[in-house]
């Protein structure tokens, strides 16, 4: 079993923003439901960032308020149950139906706790919009951006999309090659081996508990 790969704190903060734009990008339904998937990373991604740079609770790292924006308007547009399941590999079969139901519940709000200081964060980062390279037809897509950092080497930020019913939905979010989903994976497996499915649920339960760092104001030149 090979540890968890650490992303480095430059890139931590890199990931935590691009899982922020990752995750608004189907705040709308059935009439933007045909709207290609790239256009939708951009046009959404655009519309956040002005809310970041115009919501002064947001500026000023307001935990509550940066809640009620991702808990309303962006979350029921991830494919959470298809993350979980990524995350836990090969364990996510052998979890009865009520303990992937209760991994997915942790796991989301684990993820929520983790990158919801994406908002109080931002730092004027700048993004590029790389040409979509699939089928019209196609409906798992993978769109690429690149985030633009003064003074140093773009980072390259891949979102992983499936077409629904109800439109587009994203499940993973690779960051410079790093999956930020299946990144967990040999941490879970290892909660698994030592407690079983029911002690990875208590870890994960267990994190969510504790109480969040401090935010960082946002700086917004």
């Amino acid at each position: 079993m090979q540890p968890m790969r650490p992303f480095q704190p430059r890139l931590l903060a890199t990931t935590r923003f691009a899982f922020l734009l990752a995750a608004a990008l189907l705040v709308s339904h059935a009439a933007r439901a045909q709207e290609a998937p790239d256009a939708l990373v951009k046009r959404v991604t655009e519309d956040v960032l002005q809310i970041v740079k115009t919501d002064p609770k947001v500026q000023a790292g307001d935990q509550a308020r940066i809640k009620e924006v991702i808990e309303s308007k962006l979350l029921p547009y991830f494919d959470f149950t298809r993350m979980t399941a990524l995350a836990c590999g090969r364990n996510w079969r052998t979890a009865t139906p009520e303990q992937q139901q209760r991994l997915t519940d942790e796991f989301r709000q684990l993820l929520v706790r983790t990158y919801s200081g994406a908002l109080s964060q931002y730092r004027n980062q700048t993004l590029t919009y790389l040409p979509l390279r699939a089928d019209p037809n196609a409906t798992d897509v993978l769109v690429k951006t690149q985030v633009v950092r003064q003074g140093q080497p773009p980072v390259q930020i891949d979102y992983s999309l499936e077409k629904k019913q109800d439109g587009w939905k994203a499940y993973d979010v690779i960051v410079a090659g790093v999956s930020l989903v299946t990144n967990y994976r040999d941490e879970f497996n290892a909660q698994v081996q030592s407690g079983g499915i029911d002690g990875l649920i208590k870890s994960l339960a267990a994190k969510n508990a504790a109480p969040s760092p401090p935010p960082a104001p946002v700086n917004i030149k």
